[in-house]
């Protein structure tokens, strides 16, 4: 009877820590779990990302109603293993393009968001993911949305490893398919 209580213990600690395991993968808010806070500062954000020893920031552009910017967040940005990444290596925010909220820029300029993504940044489309050193340079930008959770983390890789200093991005993603 003993042993019969047992194995019926552990089995339910099994499905519970089994649950536990599987819910550490479900998909995560992205506004919490993906994007940094920020008071909109991005001179002052370089500064602490390279504090931080991170690679530098990446801007998410995006607007209102845009369904690729809503499937980044619902299908790529969400993802466990995307922002743990991530958030090892940038610092991540989100600008909207047609915000009328002040920021300052990368150089110390303040301005309006949708001039910040229009005339500085010449953003027409979103979504526009953009990486920029430790100095405020652009070094990258990528139009549009990932094919999902790979694409996206190689673009992260990309720019973590130094690789868009030797190769444009799509020689990278060719160089990654051979390898699987």
């Amino acid at each position: 009877m003993m042993k019969r209580y047992l194995l019926i213990v552990l089995s339910s600690w099994m499905f519970v820590v089994a649950g536990l395991a599987h819910a550490n993968d479900a998909p995560r808010d992205p506004a919490k779990y993906f994007f940094n806070e920020t008071w909109g500062d991005f001179h002052e954000e370089v500064k602490k990302a390279k504090a931080e020893g991170k690679d530098g920031i990446m801007l998410f552009f995006e607007q209102a109603e845009c369904p690729f910017c809503h499937y980044m967040k619902t299908n790529v940005l969400n993802q466990p293993e995307v922002q743990e990444y991530y958030r090892k290596h940038f610092l991540l925010f989100t600008v909207d393009i047609e915000g009328d909220v002040d920021i300052t820029d990368l150089k110390g300029k303040t301005m309006k968001q949708k001039d910040f993504a229009f005339k500085e940044q010449r953003v027409r489309a979103t979504p526009v993911i953009a990486f920029f050193d430790l100095e405020g340079n652009r070094i990258h930008r990528y139009i549009g949305k990932t094919n999902g959770v790979e694409e996206f983390m190689w673009l992260g890789h990309y720019i973590a490893d130094g690789s868009y200093k030797k190769m444009p991005f799509i020689r990278y993603k060719q160089a990654q398919r051979q390898k699987n």
